[in-house]
């Protein structure tokens, strides 16, 4: 797609020119003669407005206007805001050339104690320039030199915001603790501030920058400070923003009676339309969502009479971003609201000309990344409607803004909607394309989909996660086959290979959202066709919206698939029972769901596995398939165990194959025999953790003597090559409920990613090799919760983890961890073939012989 030729800050002047001479025909005669400096608030209120181009033609003006008074410093202000302005526009050519003005003018004022002031406020700047176009490094340095310029000019408000500022450009080089430290140290130092409009800036800036990066619970507690300080200074616009901010916090935390109490109260005082009006559609959005769930005759009542109120309001916001916004909030949610009624046709006419004005109003002011939201949103309402020449032509329109201005964070969503417009007309290859384009958008997004909250709202399991399953989807379909004809052609290897690839950053997206935080590495490694074990096959099952695929790799072998056609609620519904039939003692009932399960994944290619002397299955589990045992799966006679060795990998290109190097095993072991805050006590861990000291050597740490202090001082101390945890410990579908149970509190898996980097740190030649998580659980009624189980393995930075799906009585632990620790130590046994041997032999003892006594231990990793 051929894309406009960039403009030069003179090509930008040209345009601005223009906009200058129409923004000054509707001045007031008097206000023509205005100065530089009054200029330059003038655009300052335009900038704040969201009227973008209006305050770039006005601070362009400025600068002119300062450079023949001769003010330097005048002038580099003028020019910065420019900048910041032109960021806005997308014309990054011209941005950097006015922050590239500006700061050679300071330099060569460089000596007045003004220009420190002004230094500041230019750095800042250019460290959003360098930011926005991916040069993050530079970005850090910039806004470090910013907040030391602020501090210099005795100004805290702006180093708090160079500081925040710093903190997300640290999150976008993986460096989520350090930014996260950044942001503490923020907290400390506005505690001990008194009560101010600065104070408050800062507060909301902190509150709305951890709420971005998932830390919501302190998110909330820094959004109260900032409500409560703005109460006490009598300050109805910082009430009404930090009540605004404070809602979307404690929304995002499913309280919706708080956030909507909280909405309620920011409409209530705010002083400007705007503000107003953004808190009423936040509410109206709560309330649509709350009652299309609950069926809430009030709530819908409320909605009838808020509809025509807000949309008045919305008619009378002058041309800015944010009425443009606005318009497009609006018209979501009313769609939203009459779809849910079943009513939606006679509400796409007036949502269509929402949209149009939002088009032409963001014409008028020259906002591009505004007029690619409102035609790409236009484009999707056409979709509803079917009308698909009209959808794809406005969708195409959104899509060349968006790639113009480089927004690929609304980019992405307008080539997966042209991919589905394409399928809907018959162009298969072209919606190919279209969504091949979405997922590589997608994959240079990672830190903006976990650590950015910006106008376009979205979550990760309605608006990232079918992008990908949607082009899996398209590539694993066989077309039907033409009249006439007997058979129809497989899948080809290259649209195997695609989807595999794209199952492979699906997972690790869903890692990226699970810890809030995009500094997951992939080895880059294409080890479907890996060469390392010849006797392993890998088994790729991958739930679609209306059937299940399976693509199987074998050593050597061109890639194997297969299909059963079932919809999405039945296969889940069959896994939940198959769960819930493994933990019950009492139930046989097992064997039918595990044979199905057996039928579904391996019998289609059991031949072809006993053939090719395979040895170790591999699965890389989809969805609900993480919550079940494969060791379990039965088929009529034999549990797969009893056949293969199974391990368990989050992802191959985050699985890192390397044999177990035997020599010198050392185990670091803890654990809990007592009960602590709740949670019952584990009298068996005792013994379990003798047993295994005395088959390895090591350092152990019982009840009171682990902590996390200790823990982390062990880990320093010595590289133990096993890590061996026996305590209590959930793994859930967020990185926040994901711990461990030490003497002294829960260890959550982003604690101890940091405990473990402290040993990698002192240990770097030393690799962890196995990391054992014993008596853990995935947490109850959480149907993604065995994510936290491939995230622990992740984040661990451990070669394997050993861990369970489920509690299990541990006096069963102890026979099967001496099993498998013997076996590492004495024999020649894979980490997953002498799991598996330990495992059959608590299945041939008749006390154990049920899976839930030997079913719910998985190796995720490393299976050598």
């Amino acid at each position: 797609m051929l894309k406009p030729p960039p403009m030069s800050l003179s090509h930008v002047k040209q345009g601005l020119l223009l906009s200058v001479g129409l923004f000054w025909l509707a001045l007031p005669l008097g206000a023509i003669a205005q100065t530089a400096e009054e200029l330059v608030e003038q655009g300052r209120r335009l900038y704040q407005s969201g009227e973008f181009s209006a305050a770039a033609a006005v601070w362009e003006t400025a600068a002119s206007r300062s450079e023949k008074e001769g003010n330097q410093l005048q002038q580099a202000v003028a020019l910065s805001n420019l900048s910041a302005a032109l960021q806005e526009l997308g014309e990054w050519d011209g941005a950097k050339a006015a922050i590239g003005q500006s700061l050679a003018l300071i330099e060569r004022d460089s000596d007045s104690p003004s220009s420190v002031r002004v230094l500041a406020q230019v750095l800042n700047t250019r460290g959003g320039l360098e930011f926005t176009l991916g040069q993050t490094e530079a970005a850090v340095t910039t806004w470090e030199q910013a907040a030391d310029a602020y501090r210099q000019a005795g100004e805290k408000s702006g180093e708090y915001r160079a500081m925040i500022n710093q903190a997300r450009a640290l999150q976008g080089l993986g460096l989520y603790r350090r930014s996260v430290t950044r942001l503490e140290q923020l907290q400390t130092r506005l505690a001990q501030e008194t009560d101010s409009e600065t104070k408050i800036t800062a507060l909301l800036a902190l509150g709305n920058a951890l709420r971005m990066v998932g830390d919501l619970e302190q998110s909330e507690a820094v959004l109260r400070d900032s409500l409560q300080t703005a109460q006490r200074l009598k300050s109805p616009a910082a009430i009404s923003e930090s009540a605004i901010a404070l809602g979307n916090t404690v929304r995002s935390r499913q309280d919706g009676d708080a956030a909507l109490a909280l909405y309620q109260q920011a409409a209530a005082t705010a002083e400007s339309a705007d503000t107003q009006v953004q808190a009423r559609l936040n509410a109206l959005s709560l309330l649509i969502e709350n009652s299309l769930v609950l069926s809430n005759s009030a709530s819908e009542s409320l909605i009838q009479s808020w509809i025509p109120q807000i949309q008045a309001q919305i008619e009378e916001l002058p041309a800015s971003r944010m009425a443009i916004y606005a318009r497009i909030k609006f018209a979501q949610s009313w769609v939203q609201w009459h779809e849910g009624k079943s009513s939606l046709s006679s509400v796409l006419p007036e949502a269509a000309k929402l949209l149009g004005t939002a088009v032409q109003q963001a014409k008028s002011i020259d906002d591009r990344r505004a007029e690619s939201y409102a035609l790409g949103n236009l484009g999707e309402l056409y979709e509803r409607d079917r009308q698909w020449q009209q959808a794809q032509s406005l969708t195409q329109q959104a899509l060349e803004l968006a790639e113009y201005i480089n927004a690929v964070d609304i980019a992405y969503r307008w080539q997966w909607q042209l991919g589905r417009l394409l399928l809907a007309q018959g162009d298969r290859p072209g919606a190919v394309i279209a969504y091949s384009q979405a997922v590589t958008s997608l994959e240079s997004l990672r830190l903006d989909l976990v650590t950015t909250n910006r106008e376009v709202q979205f979550t990760f399991r309605d608006s990232v996660e079918p992008v990908y399953r949607e082009l899996v989807a398209l590539l694993l379909d066989v077309p039907s086959p033409p009249p006439n004809s007997t058979s129809s052609q497989g899948v080809s290897q290259e649209n195997l290979e695609k989807a595999l690839q794209a199952i492979e950053s699906l997972k690790l997206a869903e890692l990226d959202n699970f810890f809030r935080d995009a500094c997951v590495d992939s080895n880059a490694v294409e080890l479907d066709k890996q060469q390392v074990d010849l006797t392993a096959a890998i088994v790729y099952p991958i739930v679609l919206d209306d059937r299940l695929e399976v693509i199987v790799s074998l050593p050597n072998q061109p890639l194997q698939h297969y299909s059963t056609p079932l919809p999405k609620e039945e296969i889940e519904q069959t896994l939940i029972t198959l769960r819930r039939s493994l933990v019950t003692r009492t139930s046989r009932q097992y064997r039918v769901y595990a044979n199905t399960v057996y039928n579904w994944l391996i019998a289609p290619i059991q031949d072809n596995l006993a053939n090719s002397g395979i040895k170790t299955l591999v699965f890389v589990p989809d969805g609900l398939f993480r919550n079940i045992p494969m060791a379990a799966l039965y088929d009529g006679e034999q549990f797969l165990l009893e056949k293969y060795s199974v391990a368990i990998s989050p992802g191959l290109k985050l699985t890192a194959l390397q044999p177990l190097r035997r020599q010198g095993l050392k185990a670091l072991t803890a654990g809990l025999t007592e009960e602590r805050f709740g949670f019952a006590q584990l009298p068996n861990v005792a013994i379990e953790v003798q047993k295994i000291n005395a088959a390895l050597s090591g350092i152990v740490l019982i009840n009171d003597g682990f902590t996390r202090d200790t823990l982390q001082q062990q880990l320093s101390k010595t590289p133990f090559s096993i890590v061996h945890i026996a305590t209590h410990g959930q793994f859930s579908s967020s990185a926040e409920d994901t711990f461990i149970l030490a003497w002294d509190d829960r260890i959550n898996v982003n604690e101890l990613d940091s405990l473990l980097r402290v040993r990698n740190r002192s240990n770097s030649n030393e690799a962890l090799e196995l990391l054992v998580l014993s008596a853990c659980q995935t947490a109850t009624g959480d149907n993604r919760a065995a994510l936290g189980l491939a995230g622990m393995a992740v984040r661990a930075g451990a070669r394997s983890t050993l861990a369970t799906l489920w509690y299990i009585d541990d006096a069963a632990t102890v026979p099967l961890m001496i099993d498998f620790y013997q076996s590492l130590n004495e024999g020649n046994l894979t980490k997953s073939e002498a799991l598996r041997q330990a495992q059959l032999n608590l299945l041939k003892n008749l006390d154990y012989q049920h899976p839930i006594y030997w079913a719910a231990y998985v190796l995720v990793g490393n299976w050598l």
